[in-house]
């Protein structure tokens, strides 16, 4: 089901005793899951922003309207994020293309038509138990790690980089994936002894530099930077490496403005920094159940999201809103 076609699930508060207990906001949590649910289709695997199903040889990969932060999912979804990541994705995925194999197969084909312009028909991977993040500017944890050891991730740097700053050269920071919780920051050997293969670990970085950097390029001539970002990769049934899940996205990368980019301070950005700043906002613990999400903040979000899309591609949202119509 498509959310803006969906009862809102918003828990209004009208008074502090009017506010929401665990059991209320857990519920509402739940009710989003069940509603993004395709019930003539096998599901596999359901997390906090997809759904998996099975197409037999292939996978259904729906992206929901649901928003985490700090890893957990808020009880109000924001309307078009579901199409917006799998518009991009697909964007880039054919970008890309000559750069390294994707899982992409159809945004139409065996796509139920309740989930169009959110799904992707991919093929299935046997998908490798690391993240490969790439970084080409200093921020977030990077710029965390930085300051306190003069390194990210094993990779020293030049001492005096400032926040935001950009790097010689891209890095790559690999982390773990984690079922539960954060990710974990890891140097190239502990990835390399998680993956078990050398050479594997080698390659994949190599791809993900060339990726990020292809991506770079591309963004910078559409006025917008990618300051980091970070890919999932498995094999085909062949053996062959292939890029999966989501790529280049709000949700994996940092996208900013370059025409308001200034060294040394935090940048404002395409993702959900604008839901994560309320909520740092609202004296929330960031431990479940999280908040509902205000109207405001909502429509603002959404905002951003499109702005992403249009500003990378070149294209009206409404152009891939009818590209997926069924015909």
């Amino acid at each position: 089901m498509f959310w803006p076609e969906a009862p809102a699930l918003t828990v209004e508060v009208t008074s502090p005793s009017d506010t929401p207990d665990a059991a209320d906001l857990a519920e509402a949590v739940a009710s989003l899951r069940r509603m993004s649910t395709l019930e003539s289709l096998p599901l596999l695997a359901s997390g906090k922003v997809r759904e998996m199903y099975d197409l037999g040889e292939r996978l259904l990969m729906v992206a929901s309207d649901r928003i985490s932060t700090y890893d957990v999912v808020h009880p109000t979804p924001i309307p078009d994020k579901g199409k917006v990541l799998t518009a991009l994705s697909t964007f880039w995925f054919e970008q890309t293309a000559d750069v390294v194999p994707n899982h992409l197969v159809s945004i139409t084909e065996d796509v139920p038509v309740e989930v169009r312009g959110r799904a992707l028909n991919v093929r299935k991977l046997d998908m490798l138990p690391v993240e490969c993040v790439v970084r080409g500017y200093l921020t977030g944890s990077g710029w965390k790690d930085y300051q306190s050891t003069g390194a990210v991730a094993g990779i020293t740097l030049p001492e005096g980089l400032r926040d935001s700053e950009k790097l010689p050269e891209p890095i790559f920071t690999p982390s773990t994936k984690a079922d539960v919780g954060h990710d974990e920051t890891i140097d190239f050997d502990r990835a390399a002894e998680i993956v078990g293969d050398r050479a594997l670990m080698e390659r994949l970085r190599d791809l993900s530099i060339a990726l990020y950097s292809h991506a770079a390029d591309h963004a910078a001539s559409r006025g917008v930077i990618l300051a980091d970002t970070k890919f999932e990769f498995g094999r085909d049934a062949g053996g062959v490496i292939v890029v999966g899940d989501e790529v280049l996205t709000p949700d994996s990368s940092r996208f900013w403005p370059a025409d308001t980019y200034e060294v040394g301070r935090p940048q404002p950005s395409f993702d959900k920094q604008y839901v994560r700043d309320w909520a740092s906002n609202t004296g929330w613990d960031k431990k479940p159940p999280a908040p509902a999400i205000p109207d405001d903040v909502v429509a603002g979000t959404r905002a951003k999201y499109v702005e992403a899309y249009e500003r990378i591609t070149g294209e009206s949202f409404d152009t891939w809103l009818v590209r997926v119509q069924p015909s």
